[in-house]
């Protein structure tokens, strides 16, 4: 007897799909369904329900312990005076706009402006200017953008990195504390700005190859890319997903958000879902640490939101709050429809933890989904419609895609067209003709496996970069992406990422970025402890040492073994390219910056501080 809890009922679309063996060894994929119609920009969408559901909440952020809102007639009505101020500033798609702060109400309207008229604009990291000391990866995006206008929320936090990299001839506005010493405009001025025909003209000029926004890739293998994403991918990606996520048109959706907007993640297939569908979306202050996540556990009290989609970070802390905070459990679960993930395997004891959550709340278990995408495809490319259960699954291609199975070695690589897909990389040629095979085909860089090989409708699982692959000096391939997970999961909650070693070496090796507030809480240290000291603790050594021992006596052979492990106290730095501004690891920068790490992890006669790992039986 089957005493399962069952899943909430959601309406979800069909994901089957069909595959062409070509004579070549490719194999094509495409959707049975067809790419449903979808408006010339997303700002005609925002148009249409303004019209619909005036009155109803577009957006939301903190303003203290207050709630700032905005209507979708009241930001239909900021909309004219803030694009006839960028197009009297001589803001092109030569001399676009270019937003160094994060998520707030004021970034949202001029991005929504700008693309009212045709003017691209790029949202960057905010941490290219506030964390990194050189500003390099800032003067980069400067040089290549070549903006007209820039826009800080707090001129004197971001003064340091625009004096460093912007001349006094680059119109700036900020909402508040003006730079001193440099021309700067008020925010709230430029929605005095008398609105002209020209507005209207060039917002009937705009179509769906007009560029919307630049996307500047993480770097994780050199300076950032500027994605160029277009009205029509951006338009069509949220059709794509009304498709897949059927219950988005059975009521307005309701989101609670905290990822970043120069991320597409947040700032396209997030607010673009609120979007969309004549939802509403709160901008959530938190973060997922242990000094933001208070926040986040505060807007949960506010909001019930009816879709999460989030990191897995993120999802640990709300499990660890669910058992102590029954108020934000009662509001995370009352309307949610499914849960989504995306970026990493979901943990297991994450997992099992909103399972439990759920039950407890509801007597009912929420879907969990994930998908599968990148920022050249606006993001949304892949995802399931039935619960995940195997880390790595992506599920079937979206409507209106095909996708190419190429063999590549030992895997299967993935590629990708469709009318979501970036033309290509902004002001690089070489850079754009590099991305594209002779069909036109987007190499995301990434392979496949079938969930089942004689079934297609299970879907496909991620198998991994097609370059992280390595050999062992015996030959023997290693599989990065299996080993990676293999280690993060083992060594759960104390560990954030974890680099392999190893290529033509005997042995593989890892160099381990601990979670230095789990690893504080296991060893009952508080979270002021260095990290020296932390790593340090003998709770903290043996747990490590007996999650990998684990593992070691799991592996069948040197392709999975892992025999040596060094547990890092520094963390990864993002001026040398080790880390993304969103956490992730960039390898071979981490490999080459911590070259003397390496050495010791493969000395013949390791330190004191390497973890030597034996193989079972051997």
């Amino acid at each position: 007897m089957n005493m399962t809890p069952p899943i909430r009922p959601v309406r979800l679309g069909s994901m089957a799909a069909k595959a062409e063996h070509r004579g070549d060894g490719t194999t094509i994929i495409r959707p049975e369904e067809a790419l449903g119609v979808y408006p010339r920009s997303i700002v005609d969408g925002l148009e249409a329900w303004a019209e619909k559901t005036p009155d109803a909440l577009l957006i939301a952020d903190r303003d203290g312990e207050e709630w700032r809102r905005l209507s979708y007639a009241d930001v239909l009505a900021r909309i004219p005076p803030l694009a006839q101020a960028l197009l009297d500033a001589g803001l092109s798609p030569e001399r676009p706009l270019l937003i160094l702060s994060g998520n707030e109400i004021e970034h949202f309207l001029l991005g929504m402006a700008a693309i009212w008229v045709g003017i691209p604009y790029a949202p960057v990291s905010p941490s290219y200017s506030l964390l990194s000391s050189d500003f390099g990866k800032l003067r980069h995006i400067a040089g290549l953008l070549t903006p007209g206008m820039i826009y800080a929320s707090d001129g004197e936090k971001f003064a340091p990195a625009i004096d460093a990299v912007f001349g006094d001839d680059v119109p700036l506005i900020v909402r508040a504390r003006p730079i001193a010493g440099r021309a700067v405009s008020l925010f709230d001025d430029l929605l005095a700005t008398p609105v002209t025909a020209d507005v209207a003209r060039a917002h009937q000029a705009i179509t769906p190859d007009t560029v919307a926004k630049v996307l500047f890739t993480s770097g994780s293998t050199g300076l950032p890319k500027g994605v160029i994403t277009t009205n029509r991918m951006m338009a069509c990606n949220q059709q794509m997903i009304r498709q897949a996520l059927a219950f988005l048109e059975d009521e307005p959706p309701v989101l609670l958000d905290w990822m970043p907007w120069n991320h597409v993640a947040g700032g396209s297939h997030n607010i673009g879902i609120a979007l969309y569908n004549g939802g509403s979306f709160y901008i959530d202050d938190g973060v997922p640490t242990p000094a933001g996540i208070g926040r986040t556990l505060r807007n949960l009290r506010d909001v019930q939101p009816t879709i999460s989609t989030n990191v897995p970070k993120a999802y640990e802390f709300l499990v660890a709050a669910f058992d102590t905070d029954p108020e934000v459990r009662r509001n995370f679960f009352a309307r949610l429809k499914i849960l989504q993930y995306a970026g990493a395997s979901l943990s297991q004891h994450v997992f099992d933890g909103l399972d439990r959550s759920a039950r407890a709340e509801l007597g009912q278990r929420v879907m969990i989904i994930t998908g599968y995408g990148s920022t050249e495809t606006a993001p949304f490319a892949f995802t399931t419609t039935w619960p995940v259960t195997e880390a790595g699954h992506i599920g079937l291609p979206a409507a209106g895609m095909e996708v190419k199975l190429v063999p590549n070695g030992e895997k299967t690589e993935i590629r990708l067209k469709g009318p979501n897909v970036t033309p290509g990389y902004w002001r690089d040629a070489e850079k754009t003709a590099e991305a594209f095979d002779e069909d036109g085909f987007y190499r995301i860089g990434d392979a496949v496996r079938r969930a089942d090989p004689d079934d297609l409708g299970k879907g496909l699982v991620f198998d991994g970069r097609v370059a992280e692959d390595f050999k062992l000096s015996t030959g023997t391939w290693v599989n990065f992406a299996a080993v990676r997970a293999s280690v993060i999961r083992i060594c759960a909650p104390l560990i954030r990422d974890v680099v392999l070693t190893g290529a033509d070496d005997n042995f593989i090796g890892v160099l381990i970025f601990p979670d230095l507030g789990a690893c504080a809480r296991h060893a009952g240290l508080s979270a002021e402890t260095g990290s020296e000291t932390v790593l340090a603790h003998p709770a903290v050594r043996e747990k490590f040492a007996a999650s990998l021992d684990a593992l070691a006596a799991q592996s069948t052979g040197s392709s999975t073994h892992v025999a040596r492990a060094l547990v890092m106290a520094d963390l990864p730095d993002i001026d040398k390219g080790e880390v993304t501004d969103k956490g992730s690891i960039n390898q071979r920068a981490v490999r080459t910056h911590r070259a003397h790490l390496v050495a010791r992890l493969h000395a013949e006669t390791p330190d004191a501080d390497i973890l030597i790992l034996s193989r079972k039986g051997g």
